[in-house]
């Protein structure tokens, strides 16, 4: 049986990314540890996200950027080693100002990842699909994208994606949201990131807006996550409408832990799990998804 581990030129992975993107609208579900990562190329997906919302759950904390850089780039190789896939990962506010930003990009980009995204938010930062949110004036945020792709282009050639998200449309509107997307392109931004779209015309016009700026028109992205703001769509909407990539960010983490809290309740009022044997994953299945057979050596990066 073959390792499951890929052996990954780390370095290309933006490139890679980009072929995928400018190929067709590409679908990157969430993967919160290297298992998971494992379970979406098992899948048969073509990349992974790495998201700060389901980082942070998985750590037991909320998502208002109580993890540390480290964490974060330590999750990234994981699941980037796990998987073999271009993965695009999730970097909050940057950890900081200018100079932190360029450390997380520098950092990122070591760890494996094809790319991040940056949000204009104020700290502490909330869900994007919450009320209350506050932005960063527009010139704050453009100086940390500028200092992103500054640092891709040094330590990648360029090819690391630098992804700006904006929050405007739930805070101020959606013409504010326009403007500062706009603004981010200027800055250096490879690729948006509108979040807490209300519905698909929002996405088409924004989408379309993008467009407007011709050769300067960067790739979009959209976030599929649930119980929010956004109406769901499937990829194929998406990809009319001209989005690049959609990402799942807790998709995985919500379905575990839907199964999780079902089996504990299941052990805690039975004294067994039997009833809930025929949702498990069995050893036979884990072990071929770790690429490990008893008995044979498992070479670490094969």
């Amino acid at each position: 049986m073959p390792n499951a581990l890929h052996s990954v030129n780390p370095y290309d992975a933006g490139t890679r990314l980009r072929k995928l993107m400018d190929a067709g609208c590409v679908a990157a579900p969430g993967a919160f540890n290297g298992l998971v990562a494992r379970a979406v190329k098992d899948a048969g997906f073509d990349a992974a996200y790495v998201s700060g919302g389901a980082a942070s759950a998985a750590s037991g904390v909320p998502d208002v950027g109580l993890l540390s850089l480290d964490v974060f780039v330590r999750t990234i190789r994981e699941v980037v080693v796990a998987s073999g896939l271009p993965v695009l990962a999730d970097a909050d506010t940057g950890f900081g100002e200018a100079e932190m930003v360029r450390r997380t990009v520098i950092d990122y980009h070591h760890a494996g990842a094809a790319g991040l995204h940056l949000e204009d938010q104020q700290f502490p930062k909330r869900c994007g699909h919450l009320d209350g949110k506050a932005l960063v004036p527009t010139e704050h945020m453009t100086e940390k994208v500028a200092w992103a792709a500054k640092a891709a282009s040094e330590c990648s050639g360029g090819s690391f994606v630098v992804c700006a998200r904006t929050d405007a449309a739930g805070v101020e509107d959606f013409d504010a949201a326009v403007e500062r997307a706009t603004a981010y392109v200027e800055a250096g931004a490879d690729m948006i990131f509108p979040e807490g779209l209300k519905s698909r015309d929002d996405f088409a016009r924004f989408a379309e807006a993008m467009q407007a700026l011709g050769d300067d028109a960067p790739y979009m992205l959209a976030n599929m996550t649930e119980f929010g703001k956004t109406p769901m769509l499937p990829l194929s909407e998406f990809a009319q409408m001209g989005y690049h990539i959609v990402i799942f960010p807790v998709t995985t983490l919500r379905s575990a832990m839907g199964a999780v809290v079902r089996t504990l309740a299941t052990l805690k009022a039975q004294g067994t799990v039997e009833p809930e044997l025929g949702s498990m994953q069995d050893r036979k299945s884990l072990y071929a998804m770790l690429g490990y057979e008893p008995g044979t050596p498992w070479e670490f990066g094969s």
